[in-house]
């Protein structure tokens, strides 16, 4: 357990919170945030952050410190969170990054290619290409400059093949060239990572009793008052798991029951995604099957993983 950088990942409602926990209290450690929805201030219950009790318990950086208003991406949290791992670096602390947001740990491990911000022309110029002519038409535009990205990405994969097209357009360069020319923030060998991958089963019933939870414990007064802002729908904040169907309810769309239903077969949903992404994207990463804080933290301590 001598690694300056713990990398803890995993679906929604896998216990990766009390894992961390566990992981801070056996090394001195920080716990960073490493899930995007847990960014936001006006996402307390929705997002299940950490209680202040569990905060107390140990450090914790990055959690609720973005308002619903803003919308962060990949590339702030990763600068962000460069600040704070440099900070417990140079406190002589572990480092124990927590989350769901698969991306963010690629941004660390891999790199992140800062690409220029895509003019607005550009993307509506590729957009309507896509209108007129559809899929083909835009690989085909794709394929002339960039036949990598034309290959690799899958057919009917809209919002990739869009990505690409308006980089190479705007830019004059492959997304892929891009992409190569990074370094990641963490160097190999000063961190460790794991995935929680537990029985899928039980990981939904973790999921649909959470949901009720969060509707008991405020969830539906929270996104009341995130209505009422009035915020642009297309923010972060606004697309949180759960947030939409318990706005269905308060806007009289939807029964309270109806409700949850939704909200909970949208939260399994996202954990399946999850599931997915780390078991494509983090294969040799050791998995953590246990559910329980207390069965996850012995097998990741017993060096199981």
């Amino acid at each position: 357990m001598g690694q300056s950088v713990w990398l803890i990942a995993g679906p929604t409602a896998s216990g990766k919170s009390a894992l961390a926990l566990g992981l801070a209290e056996a090394t001195g450690g920080e716990i960073v945030n490493a899930d995007a929805l847990q960014l936001y201030r006006d996402l307390r219950v929705l997002s299940a952050r950490p209680t202040e009790a569990e905060s107390a318990q140990a450090p914790h950086h990055l959690y609720g410190v973005v308002d619903a208003a803003e919308g962060w991406s990949v590339g702030r949290w990763q600068r962000a969170a460069a600040g704070v791992l440099a900070e417990i670096a140079g406190r002589g602390r572990t480092a124990i990054v927590v989350g769901g947001t698969g991306l963010y740990f690629r941004a660390l491990t891999h790199g992140l290619a800062e690409i220029p911000e895509v003019p607005a022309r550009a993307r509506a110029a590729v957009a309507d290409l896509w209108s007129e002519g559809g899929e083909a038409a835009v690989r085909g535009a794709l394929h002339a400059g960039d036949p990598v990205s034309a290959e690799r990405i899958t057919p009917g994969d809209r919002q990739r093949l869009l990505r690409a097209l308006e980089v190479l357009q705007s830019t004059g360069k492959p997304l892929g060239a891009w992409q190569a020319d990074t370094a990641p923030l963490l160097a190999p060998g000063s961190w460790r990572g794991a995935v929680i991958e537990p029985d899928r089963a039980e990981l939904y019933a973790r999921c649909d009793a959470r949901l009720l939870a969060m509707v008991a414990g405020g969830a539906l007064e929270e996104a009341a008052a995130l209505m009422a802002r009035g915020l642009d729908p297309l923010l972060p904040a606004m697309k949180a798991v759960g947030f939409p169907e318990l706005a269905r309810h308060l806007a009289g769309e939807l029964t309270l029951d109806e409700a949850i239903v939704q909200a909970q077969q949208a939260t399994r949903n996202y954990a399946k995604r999850q599931l997915t992404w780390f078991r494509n994207q983090t294969p040799d990463w050791p998995r953590v099957t246990g559910l329980e804080a207390d069965a996850a933290w012995e097998q990741l301590s017993s060096g199981a993983v």
